[in-house]
């Protein structure tokens, strides 16, 4: 019996399990590029999915005895930093923890900290600050998001197998190859570097880093700690860990979650712990991965 595989939960904003084979199939035409990608749901502005293919979440899939999709496993992954954007819930939830009124909070996108010392361009950004000003002052604090990246066999087969189901009206197709979580790619390698360099400067300055992932990746550095401290003066991060919750309607919403202060030494260890896969684990990844020698 086939494994449970990873496929696609959230579609261009779209749970996958409830859209029609007509709709599967019109989702593939836009990802494959045949028409003009739809509105992203989350950003402020709904401007057009920049996301290549358009997937914003992932989930493990069982399967039925067609081969077909059955039951989710666990909680999807976030694939696309949007997808965290819905509601503008991030910036309500730690203006909340660090004390500003909803009234008088402010926020900028992507605010350079770096300059390139040759051509004065921006050389690093903060993605999110959320600021307040009172009596005339300035408080902020900065946003970093991380989405997961995954490993495995490349999206594009999986999309063009949604284009002919289009008068198939039992589930979509399994997903046709193994695919996971790339956990380490997406802490040790691309969060802790952007930690590194963004949280010294602003704990010199006085100023929090809240650090945004989704459940599923928190856990894979080891969830949350025995006691979690809300102590602001406790450490320099504040670690935020949103939810993806089905609604009454059926769509995944995201929902606040855990949240705790860390040191950024306290982050650095979270961060570059690693859990060895099994090796089937490990040897079904390969298989996908080998080509011939040419």
């Amino acid at each position: 019996m086939t494994a449970p595989r990873y496929g696609i939960a959230e579609w261009y904003g779209r749970r996958f399990t409830t859209l029609t084979p007509a709709e599967r199939a019109r989702l593939s035409r836009r990802a494959l590029g045949d028409e003009e990608a739809p509105p992203c749901p989350f950003q402020e502005g709904r401007p057009p999915c920049w996301k290549k293919l358009g997937v914003c979440s992932m989930v493990r899939y069982t399967h039925d005895d067609d081969d077909r999709i059955a039951e989710p496993e666990g909680d999807p992954v976030i694939m696309c930093p949007s997808r965290f954007e819905q509601g503008q819930l991030l910036v309500r939830w730690l203006a909340d923890i660090v004390g500003f009124a909803a009234d008088e909070v402010l926020l900028a996108h992507e605010v350079p900290f770096m300059l390139n010392p040759n051509t004065g361009r921006p050389a690093g950004m903060i993605d999110l600050v959320v600021a307040r000003e009172p009596d005339g002052g300035l408080e902020w604090h900065g946003m970093e998001i991380q989405a997961v990246y995954f490993s495995g066999a490349g999206m594009r087969s999986e999309i063009e197998a949604q284009a002919g189901t289009r008068n198939d009206e039992r589930p979509a197709p399994f997903p046709n190859a193994p695919r996971r979580p790339d956990w380490r790619s997406s802490s040790a390698k691309r969060l802790l570097p952007q930690l590194d360099v963004k949280v010294p400067l602003l704990v010199r300055w006085g100023r929090k880093t809240a650090v945004v992932v989704d459940r599923p990746f928190f856990d894979s550095i080891g969830g949350p700690s025995d006691e979690p401290d809300h102590d602001l003066n406790a450490g320099d991060l504040i670690w935020m860990v949103p939810e993806l919750e089905v609604d009454d309607q059926g769509a995944y919403r995201l929902e606040r979650g855990h949240w705790e202060v860390l040191t950024l030494e306290e982050s650095r260890r979270k961060l570059l712990s690693a859990q060895p896969i099994t090796r089937a684990e490990f040897e079904t990844t390969l298989r996908g991965k080998l080509r011939p020698l040419r």
